[in-house]
């Protein structure tokens, strides 16, 4: 990750990290990799990537690079299988050498780069010839539906809110400038893909209360607000999310991913 919105990671797998790793399985079954190759996860926060890869693919090693020093220390601390290593770095100047990995993939990060034509070109220089550059990204203006919920409740509370809307802020989280973005640094075969996976909350409150802890450009805005106004927020979010009759929350997440070859 390389927002300073993303830190911490007790907070961040209650809010997205749960459904991060549905979306890194069907990533992973996707690029059919070949086993015993040595792989690169860019931004790998807690680790929600590389433990698919080392739990579904056989792979000699695997390198997780991160700026959050604290994410770092989680994925150390979570993920023992001692082909993997975690270190502290910037996807924009990864400290590899070129032709390093096979695989080099990211998830959920590019977006929140702040040149990511350059932390791609870095992802392309590090793959081997023949090896698969690989990211995706959520939908932040379609199907992600957590947090399209929240910002349409918000911005019809606060129009203001639409500044810090990803929807809005992030266009590169759909299919066609994400291959634009992998072409540009000239990688080939460039192809996409819909990966949509279930969200689903045991009621209101298990939903809510992931945007209580800060993480993340939502919940930073939902803790930004007074009491009362967070709080018409909620009510707002309960009353227009789709309940069923258990009390439970059923949406969706869909991420777009994007593949390359080098």
């Amino acid at each position: 990750m390389t927002s300073a919105l993303w830190a911490r990671a007790e907070a961040y797998d209650p809010y997205v990290g749960r459904w991060s790793r549905l979306v890194a399985r069907e990533l992973v079954r996707w690029l059919r990799p070949a086993r015993n190759e040595a792989w690169l996860d860019v931004g790998c926060g807690t680790g929600a990537l590389s433990m698919v890869i080392l739990e579904d693919v056989g792979v000699r090693r695997l390198v997780g690079i991160d700026p959050s020093s604290e994410y770092i220390a989680q994925a150390r601390a979570r993920i023992g299988d001692p082909s993997a290593k975690f270190e502290v770095g910037d996807a924009m100047n990864l400290p590899y050498k070129d032709s390093t990995f096979g695989y080099v993939a990211s998830g959920l990060v590019l977006n929140f780069v702040a040149r990511p034509q350059v932390a791609v070109s870095e992802m392309r220089r590090v793959c081997r010839r023949g090896g698969t550059v690989a990211a995706y990204v959520w939908d932040y203006a379609g199907r992600m539906e957590l947090m399209r919920w929240f910002w349409d409740a918000a911005v019809a509370l606060d129009p203001t809110a639409a500044e810090l809307d990803e929807g809005r802020r992030f266009p590169i989280a759909h299919p066609t400038p994400l291959a634009s973005l992998f072409r540009d640094v000239g990688l080939g075969s460039v192809d996409t893909l819909a990966i949509e996976v279930p969200t689903i909350f045991s009621d209101f409150d298990d939903y809510w209360s992931p945007f209580l802890g800060g993480q993340g450009p939502a919940p930073s805005y939902a803790m930004s607000l007074d009491d009362e106004h967070r709080d018409r927020l909620r009510d707002r979010l309960r009353d227009s999310l789709p309940h069923a009759r258990d009390g439970s929350i059923s949406l969706v997440a869909r991420a777009w991913a994007v593949r390359g070859t080098v």
